[in-house]
């Protein structure tokens, strides 16, 4: 049988489709941009027919009607990171969150931690050889896709065919629905003057020749404002947006120096605009792999001068980094920081940063300082004191690898807001820092 009438035959709407799940069972659902909207719609329009199915899932971007509190006794998330959208079901305790560094998350379904019945995923049409690209999400769905029992498909006519290793064949496909609409998109975060100076600090620390793993936000955007007269940057990352397309287009960004995979862009999974979309359908510069390649800290090491650049919530004076939770309330998760922070601490030249503004107003409120003498009771440890090394605010970066207590809690201090330095020095001294 060809693999297009074998195809042909695998054909269907999502609403048959989804007449295959069954009370009990426990499904992967695509993240990030690229959650399957009709996929996921059909599965909650028929909720109230099934029990305790666990919607297994990582980051994801849109509507999410599964976390919808009249799901409850049907439809169950368990998420692996806690995106905005589930937030408030796992803080009221109708959803769950399970903690887990990102380069194992498919390890757990590859293992049988959390067996698989289906996967829900999206995919761009069939290449002339039967082959679908898991298009901009690759990391985190190619390994569920191999070990679940049955894989449903989106087939959507937008999908970009990324390449690497991020392809599935129509015969792996137990169910293809046809769509066609537009991807979610995800902009690039607003910079004002306060990241500007994060990111201008950080990227005084980036050498020519350097490859760089950075998330999407504020300051990871602002530090690519100032890599303009950098050479031969590469990428090696979990994810990437809009503003290293801009990059590789000044032709900063070549990858010509990287010592693993040169000449390419490694990454998981891609969340950003239409036209970055656009940019790496087809594109040979751009690689997608499975995370468990892409953040695995031994793999990331074997790039030179590796420099990764991760957000935390709040830093204590020994140097302990809160970057999932605001004391016992669970806010997003471990992601790849982790993975990165010792990948590149243990690349030759690498540098590991960990980018916080000194302050915050909680809920609009009073302004803290995210320095603090010690983490708030029940507040998670992202990044250990023992694989902390750079740290940036607004007010400079400070190198904490080697570094005694006493002098850590100095150098913290020296980048802490003013209006909190004499406060976190009292502190310091009472707690025998100092």
């Amino acid at each position: 049988m060809s693999w297009l009438t074998q195809y042909e035959s695998r054909l269907t709407t999502a609403e048959v489709a989804v007449e295959s799940i069954q009370s009990g069972m426990r499904v992967f659902l695509t993240g990030n941009c690229s959650v399957p909207q009709k996929l996921l719609g059909a599965l909650t329009a028929r909720a109230k027919d099934l029990k305790d199915v666990e919607i297994v899932q990582v980051l994801t971007v849109g509507d999410a009607p599964h976390a919808d509190p009249s799901m409850e006794g049907h439809l169950r998330i368990n998420t692996l990171f806690i995106s905005p959208n589930v937030r408030q079901a796992v803080q009221e305790g109708r959803a769950d969150f399970t903690p887990v560094l990102l380069s194992e998350v498919p390890l757990l379904f590859k293992e049988d931690v959390l067996p698989l019945d289906a996967v829900l995923i999206q995919v761009s049409p069939p290449d002339e050889h039967g082959f679908c690209s898991l298009g901009i999400e690759a990391g985190l769905v190619k390994t569920p896709s191999q070990v679940a029992r049955f894989v449903i498909a989106e087939v959507n006519e937008r999908m970009p065919r990324t390449l690497g290793d991020s392809f599935i064949h129509v015969s792996k496909i137990d169910f293809a629905v046809p769509v066609n609409y537009p991807l979610a998109e995800l902009p690039m975060g607003q910079t004002n003057e306060l990241s500007m100076k994060i990111g201008e600090h950080i990227a005084e620390l980036i050498e020519d020749g350097s490859t760089m793993q950075m998330g999407i936000g504020a300051i990871p955007d602002a530090v690519l404002n100032f890599l303009g007269d950098k050479h031969h940057l590469g990428v090696h990352t979990e994810l990437f947006s809009d503003g290293v397309m801009r990059l590789i287009e000044e032709g900063v960004i070549t990858n010509e120096r990287k010592t693993l995979h040169n000449g390419k862009i490694i990454a998981g999974f891609i969340l950003g605009s239409q036209h970055l979309y656009d940019f790496v359908d087809d594109n040979p510069i751009v690689e997608l792999h499975p995370t468990e390649y892409v953040n695995d800290p031994f793999v990331i090491a074997q790039n030179e001068r590796m420099v990764s650049i991760n957000s935390a919530i709040e830093i204590d004076l020994t140097g302990q980094v809160c970057a999932d939770s605001i004391g016992p309330k669970l806010y997003s998760g471990v992601g790849g920081q982790l993975d990165f922070v010792y990948g590149a601490a243990r690349s030759k030249g690498g540098k590991p940063i960990i980018a916080l503004p000194s302050t915050a107003k909680p809920g609009g409120g009073e302004q803290i300082s995210r320095i603090v003498p010690m983490l708030k009771q029940g507040a998670g440890v992202v990044t250990t004191r023992n694989h902390v090394h750079y740290v940036a605010t607004e007010f400079g970066v400070v190198q904490l690898y080697g570094k005694t207590i006493k002098q850590r809690a100095r150098a913290l201090i020296s980048i802490a807001h003013p209006d909190f330095k004499s406060e976190l020095e009292q502190q310091a001294k009472v707690l025998n820092y100092l």
